[in-house]
């Protein structure tokens, strides 16, 4: 067997914690505004949670199974890997406390702050003290671990207070001779905020830190002698292989038993927050079987969800300072609003650019194929979708207008499992065709195909994306979504589909490159072109951009084509196991990564220069996992003016030195130094404003107040008074929900009218009752004695139903007691 060359190769768990530093060190950019800092920390943290959740969980279970078995970059064990990921990881805890405590005390110069108990004035603490006996401690579930209670179960991620106990323990001479310490915990509940604000402030008390401080009320039949919060990270790599399925078990059923026994597996790694005494906590790391360096003590708060819900609560202004300009992602200029989408695409191909251009164009595409009375069709892909998804609503409405519908929903998108479990159920139930993909293999290609038979001809209609179909991540990604009726790429969605459904893998396909058996493979022969070419010394080319780069043989045939004299760019956003500018190895590659306010999720893959250039946009990174396991599609860009605009916005990006980082001969990110500076990220944002603003309208749109073409300049100057297609669409919206809450008043209006003739005949029967009682008593005053009232009004006696007393009783609503 061939030795492997390590010399320009890293290790993937190394390399990305470098990315996630890079992430880090946004927070220090003096550029990023505060709040957004807080975000960069609070991304940085559970980026290195799931980490330590998938990746070490992983080399976790290696180290039981196949202790020996190498990594292909480095040549190290699984406990090797984990031990280098151990000692690279305690200076990040560091560098994020220093970071935190910075941004910290910046924001209280607006007033925000984080205060703990004992930091509180008098009168804070009785108000925080009558919050806790009310409202906290009743929830409170505190166990003490001794000789008749096991150690619990501690919960993935959850905070927990850790106290040792002490206590004495009366002897046979009636003397406390002997202290016993004991383990004490407290669950943090989940169903409580987790933060108290005081009121009329932007100043507040985590719920972690309140419990804490009082911890001696909670255990007030002991000592406490220590104190402190903790969270343990357990393994959530599941080994499906290694789980499997019964016979007569249903698929979903099956991948909820997986999600309940990930909250079971291995703990990894053990935190405490703000305070880690060996001599009391040693207890709890014996108990877990955790080694001393999978032990963490951090000055920042474990958990920093609760950041977005206190942005929620502080004043718009402050806000508005704090992050980032608002942007809004824009229209398409090249569709045309009030025209059939899929009539467009018979005339030319579309293609969005996430989150510069709206995600609503996608959600256009489907709501107009659902109501289509020609469409047959829709079949689509799901990995990851937002709650609440308008796509979910739309091929639902397609179901309901008699499309046939089939999804295929990946139920072992990580973390997004039980949320795709809800919506396969909710379809299924509706009627669509349901597909789970293949057991060994994750579908993670992002397609969605629509037929439609039109003049007795059968049309395809196609879009390919790099990224979900999630509205949520489509404001936060970048990614590219490709709409198209080429026949050739029609006819190959259409028989991807067919060979989902059929379970195939080797399906034949005329464009696409499909993994796993096509991708790796078209990949290479596409570099040895390259090669050919420069040993030919003809012009030859390479750029990708994507997220990660881990494929041994992808990484080898590069350094190949490097050392041909082929010139390799690369924009890689995280794990980057090749390093760059390696004399005789890999000189000719030159990789940058780019972080900035969205997360760079595009995959682009370019070969050649000129007319002979091949580009392909995709959902798959080369990874190993998505080259050789999961199922994924290529598909190439041949509209010259689309694959232009790819070509454009790749040279953009390769120019950005703000958001930039070059990868230097280390594997470390290092600044560019470059005269021109720009901010990739935020050029798209303005060329997309722009060419809105610069946008012309045709005949369609003239039920909108606005002209065609060139005689737009004659009527109205859009750019000038600022009337764009959106503050039109916005006005008509604002019309439409006038005219609702016009009709809600009106409706509100009857009711109140109902309700006020009802009042008044109530009252008139009311008054009518009155004067009968008055003329009753008018005649029974004389008549009743004392001794006669109290036996008639004697719950008793019948008499108390009828007459005077009885209608006073039941007119005042009286029971009988």
């Amino acid at each position: 067997m061939k030795k492997r060359d390590y010399s320009y190769t890293q290790n993937r768990e190394l390399s990305w914690l470098k990315f996630d530093e890079r992430v880090l060190s946004e927070a220090e950019d003096e550029n990023v505004p505060l709040i957004e800092k807080l975000r960069f920390i609070s991304i940085f943290t559970s980026n290195l949670d799931e980490f330590y959740m998938v990746r070490c969980g992983s080399l976790y279970d290696l180290t039981l199974v196949n202790k020996k078995k190498k990594d292909n970059k480095t040549g190290l064990t699984p406990r090797q890997q984990l031990n280098a990921i151990f000692e690279a990881t305690r200076p990040l805890y560091e560098k994020r406390d220093e970071i935190y405590n910075k941004i910290t005390q910046k924001l209280s110069k607006y007033n925000i702050a984080r205060y703990k108990f004992d930091e509180l004035n008098m009168v804070r603490k009785q108000y925080i003290s009558k919050y806790f006996y009310d409202e906290v401690m009743p929830l409170l579930s505190a166990q003490i671990i001794d000789q008749h209670q096991p150690f619990p179960h501690l919960i993935n991620k959850s905070l927990y207070i850790y106290s040792m106990l002490e206590i004495p323990e009366d002897n046979d001479d009636g003397e406390n001779s002997k202290m016993n310490l004991f383990m004490g915990l407290i669950p943090v509940p989940s169903t409580l905020p987790r933060y108290i604000m005081f009121p009329g402030t932007n100043e507040f008390i985590l719920l972690e830190d309140l419990i804490l401080a009082f911890t001696e009320s909670v255990f007030s039949n002991y000592k406490v002698i220590y104190k402190t919060i903790t969270s343990v990270t357990r393994n959530s790599d599941i080994n499906l292989q290694q789980t499997p399925i019964d016979e007569d078990e249903d698929y979903r059923h099956y991948m909820k038993k997986i999600l309940k026994k990930r909250k079971r597996l291995a703990p990894i790694r053990l935190e405490f927050y703000g305070d880690n005494n060996p001599k009391y906590t040693k207890p709890l790391k014996k108990e877990l079987g955790l080694h001393k360096n999978q032990i963490f003590t951090s000055k920042t708060p474990l958990d920093l969800d609760y950041i977005e819900d206190i942005i929620k609560e502080l004043p718009e202004r402050i806000v508005k300072e704090l992050t980032f300009p608002e942007f809004n992602s824009q229209n398409n200029s090249h569709i045309r609003k009030n025209k059939s989408l899929l009539d467009q695409l018979d005339e030319n191909d579309i293609l969005l650019f996430y989150p510069y251009q709206t995600m609503n164009h996608f959600i256009d595409f489907l709501k107009e194929a659902a109501r289509d009375p020609e469409v047959l069709s829709i079949k689509i892909t799901l990995y990851r979708v937002a709650k609440n998804s308008e796509v979910i609503k739309y091929l639902l409405e397609a179901l309901d207008n008699g499309k046939e519908v089939t999804v295929l929903i990946e139920l072992r998108a990580r973390f997004d499992e039980q949320n795709n479990i809800i919506n396969a159920e909710l379809l299924e139930e509706s009627g669509v065709h349901i597909l789970y993909g293949f057991e060994d293999f994750k579908v993670h290609s992002k397609i969605c195909s629509v037929t439609k038979k039109h003049d007795n001809q059968i049309k395809h209609y196609t879009q390919i994306g790099t990224g979900n179909y999630n509205e949520k991540t489509a404001g936060r990604y970048t990614d590219y979504s490709y709409f198209t009726s080429n026949e050739e790429i029609g006819d190959d969605a259409n028989e991807f589909f067919n060979n989902l459904s059929l379970s195939n893998l080797k399906g034949h396909y005329n464009k696409f490159l499909v993994a796993p058996t096509t991708i790796r493979s078209g990949i290479i022969d596409l570099i040895d072109k390259e090669i050919d070419k420069a040993k030919n010394n003809q012009p030859a080319e390479i750029v990708m951009k994507m997220n990660s780069l881990t494929d041994r043989k992808i990484i080898d045939k590069l350094a190949e084509a490097s050392q041909n004299g082929v010139p390799i760019q690369m924009i890689i956003r995280g794990i980057c196991c090749i390093i760059p500018g390696i004399p005789g190895k890999t000189e000719n590659i030159k990789i940058k990564g780019i972080v900035g306010r969205y997360l760079e999720h595009s995959r682009i893959y370019s070969f050649g220069k000129g007319e002979d250039r091949i580009l392909y946009i995709s959902s798959a990174d080369l990874m190993t996992r998505n080259t050789a396991k999961r199922v994924e599609i290529a598909c190439p860009i041949e509209d010259p003016e689309i694959k232009d605009r790819i070509i454009e916005d790749l040279e953009i990006m390769l120019k950005d030195d703000i958001k930039g980082r070059k990868i230097n001969e280390h594997g470390d990110y290092e600044k560019i130094i470059q005269e021109e500076h720009i901010n990739s990220q935020e050029f798209f944002q303005e060329r997309a404003i722009k060419e809105m603003e610069n946008y012309v309208y045709d005949e369609a749109d003239i039920k909108f107040g606005v002209m065609k073409g060139k005689s737009i300049q004659n009527h109205i100057n859009l750019k000038n008074d600022d009337k764009t297609l959106e503050q039109l669409e916005e006005t008509k919206l604002n019309l439409e929900k006038t005219q609702d809450e016009l009709n809600s008043l009106k409706i509100e209006f009857n009711d109140l009218k109902q309700e006020l003739k009802k009042s008044i005949e109530s009252s008139n029967k009311i008054s009518e009752e009155l004067k009968e009682i008055k003329s009753l008593a008018e005649k029974q005053t004389d008549q009743v004695t004392i001794k006669d009232a109290v036996l008639i009004t004697s719950p008793n006696n019948k008499k108390n139903e009828e007459g005077f007393f009885g209608k006073v009783k039941n007119l005042l609503g009286m029971s009988n007691k």
